[in-house]
């Protein structure tokens, strides 16, 4: 068994050398997605698909997550007339409809506000059903917002189980999302739960495997405003 000793202390904190040779937030992040841009390998995707892969890789600093990002071939059109009319987005967690940068969504179209993003799973409501029944409350969250979701941006990165019944209401029910971000993350229901997303035939973006989260749910919509808003300038 080895033994490990504390490192030894600078002589001074390392805050000072940034004091002495300034970098701003903007710089930092610049410099960020350059050394992601010199480091990673992009082949395989598109220019805009990877504005999303590389700020995911900039959400995690973990490069291979790359080879397990799905797009479908609608994704960046269905989302981008959907935001440029203002459509209602889903979050299956309160972290990312904290996260989400209303001002950013404001680029795109002005009448987006806080309450544009619905999520219910916090719902006393909907927690109630949750005891009753023995099933989760993300369950709920997406049946108590399923007649606000035809044409919507939905954000699932927390709860399997609420892209589980996403997928059902579009299987059965005839439910017609204009994008899907599906990312949930953890170990019961997250493999199938994405696999079957990309059956369903609406647009999606999906990182496979077990890994996702609220923060790269809010990465990706981030990614996208950023390339829709870039798209209107450009366009005459």
């Amino acid at each position: 068994m080895t033994s490990t000793q504390d490192p030894t202390p600078p002589t001074r904190p390392l805050i000072y050398d940034l004091y002495d040779q300034p970098v701003s937030g903007a710089e930092i992040e610049r410099r960020s997605f350059a050394a992601i841009d010199a480091e990673a390998n992009r082949s395989g995707f598109s220019d805009a698909q990877w504005q999303v892969v590389r700020r995911l890789i900039h959400t995690t600093a973990d490069f291979s997550l790359a080879e397990h990002i799905r797009f479908s071939n609608d994704a960046f059109s269905s989302c981008a007339a959907a935001l440029q009319r203002g459509a209602t987005i889903y979050a299956d967690s309160n972290m990312i409809r904290s996260g989400l940068s209303v001002a950013r969504l404001q680029q795109i179209h002005p009448g987006y506000q806080r309450d544009s993003i619905l999520c219910h799973v916090a719902d006393p409501d909907v927690a109630e059903q949750a005891k009753e029944s023995g099933l989760p409350r993300s369950l709920f969250a997406v049946r108590k917002a399923a007649a606000q979701l035809d044409g919507s941006i939905i954000l699932i990165g927390n709860a399997p189980v609420a892209l589980l019944e996403i997928n059902r209401l579009i299987l059965e029910q005839g439910l017609r999302p204009a994008l899907v971000i599906g990312m949930p993350v953890g170990f019961v229901h997250v493999l199938e739960s994405k696999q079957e997303l990309q059956t369903t035939g609406v647009p999606y973006i999906v990182i496979d495997g077990r890994r996702g989260g609220s923060p790269l749910a809010v990465a990706c919509l981030h990614a996208l405003c950023l390339l829709t808003a870039a798209d209107a300038t450009s366009t005459p």
